[in-house]
């Protein structure tokens, strides 16, 4: 009697669902295990917060050992594009690398007079993360920096037409902390002076913001809008971030430039999509030089892996759980000090918005300064286990990079009146968190130290 002979791929199917059960079954033990919380466990500022599912599309996708960008890579940019409102999405590598490619875009030659040029402006800010202005500079182009509003710690809006000059090509600004900026007053300057946008939303993933009378996702107002992922995020795939666009012309020269700065938009491992591979004359080079190898931008690889897509997918499904989860232990910590209002400026959501919160910051009054200042109290909060930050740079002008920039080429940059609030920010500001993972019991004792030692002082 013949020995029955077994389907390969049937029994390659088999294991590879043992392995995606067995998978949930890990995940069960080593990380949803809940441990309740004592005094002297740390309070972390932000963290990674997933389930089942990432680890079964992480395992899932390992397992095809595709490891450039593939079918999960397809299902996150689509799924990320509806959810942000928009046609058009491309997953990169980090958040940074996408607000590298949102700027880039917009000196691509397809935009033809519209592009920025090398010596053209951009109006930004100082107080905020440094990725959002390092493109510009590395271009050759000119940050112009505004100053900041408190409570909302965004662009003062009031400072828009005085930074204004025949140079001025764009608006590149984030939403601090998840609070979305003045969208209707930045709108309105861009429109009316013929600018282009890039809404950094890389802390703002979730928030909406009213424009005559919709509401929309932030990212979705401006010409291009840009997403991190990395684990303290609104969502995370590890490294990762996102470019989006209701632009395909934009569309087109992101993913050019993303993709090495090649003329061709095959996907990877695809040939021939357009079915002309061989009849371009494009540039100097003779008719009918590959297309896969003909350049129409200077490009970078800023494409991220399948498996980081693929946790991705999982995510998506819960921002909205994440976004309400934020703006819940934001309103949580902002009832437990309201009455430390005299000590402290409290921060306040911008009108016509709802914000996913990043972070909850609190700056220290001039006025108390006597009493104790930032540095005494963050390391009173760091010794009790509990995470703080900085807003980021602070004042981004008072690094280094730029201090040294400053003196190598003095019109490298331009500044609008003193940055009187971007330098209060920088001496007096901290914030702590609000992500998903942390509960009552944490934010309890957030509050309760917080309170301590304010109104010991």
């Amino acid at each position: 009697m013949e020995a029955k002979i077994e389907n390969p791929q049937l029994r390659a199917l088999d294991i590879k669902n043992q392995i995606l059960e067995l998978t949930k079954d890990y995940y069960q033990l080593q990380f949803n295990q809940k441990k309740d919380f004592r005094e002297g466990d740390r309070v972390n500022y932000a963290g990674r917060f997933f389930g089942e599912e990432e680890m079964t599309n992480l395992v899932d996708s390992s397992l095809e050992f595709w490891l450039t960008s593939g079918r999960y890579t397809d299902a996150f940019e689509e799924k990320l594009a509806k959810e942000i409102g928009l046609p058009f999405a491309l997953f990169v590598n980090s958040g940074s690398s996408a607000n590298l490619l949102a700027f880039m875009t917009l000196t691509s030659p397809l935009l033809k007079d519209r592009r920025v040029k090398r010596g053209d402006e951009v109006i930004t800010v100082a107080a905020g993360f440094p990725t959002t202005v390092a493109p510009i500079v590395q271009y050759g182009a000119v940050p112009v920096f505004v100053d900041v509003s408190l409570p909302s710690y965004n662009i003062d809006c009031s400072q828009l037409e005085e930074a204004l000059s025949p140079k001025t090509r764009a608006v590149m600004v984030a939403h601090t902390l998840g609070n979305p900026f003045d969208v209707k007053k930045i709108k309105d300057f861009c429109t009316k002076h013929n600018l282009f946008l890039i809404e950094d939303n890389c802390d703002a993933l979730g928030s909406e913001y009213c424009l005559d009378g919709q509401w929309k996702r932030t990212g979705s107002f401006g010409d291009i809008g840009t997403s991190s992922f990395y684990p303290p995020h609104h969502l995370t795939t590890g490294e990762g971030g996102a470019v989006y666009t209701k632009s395909s012309l934009l569309k087109r020269a992101a993913l050019s430039i993303r993709d090495w700065g090649r003329d061709c938009y095959c996907p990877s491992g695809k040939d021939n999509t357009c079915g002309k591979r061989f009849d371009f004359q494009l540039g100097d080079l003779p008719k009918g030089y590959d297309h896969k190898y003909i350049y129409s931008h200077f490009g970078y690889n800023l494409k991220a892996s399948d498996m980081q897509a693929a946790i991705g997918v999982a995510q998506l499904d819960r921002l909205s759980l994440f976004t309400k989860r934020r703006r819940e232990n934001w309103n949580y910590l902002y009832e437990g000090v309201k009455d430390l209002e005299e000590w402290f400026i409290l921060p306040r959501e911008t009108e016509q918005a709802k914000a996913s919160w990043f972070g909850f910051p609190l700056t220290l009054k001039k006025s108390k300064q006597a009493h104790f200042t930032r540095k005494n109290i963050v390391q009173h909060l760091e010794a009790k286990n509990i995470q703080t930050r900085m807003l980021f740079g602070g004042n981004i002008l008072k690094h280094p990079c730029f201090v040294d920039l400053k003196k190598s080429d003095p019109d490298s940059f331009r500044v609008v009146g003193d940055l009187k609030i971007t330098d209060t920010i920088m001496e007096d500001t901290f914030w702590l968190g609000v992500y998903p993972g942390l509960e009552s019991k944490q934010l309890d004792f957030v509050i309760e130290e917080i309170r301590r030692f304010t109104l010991s002082h």
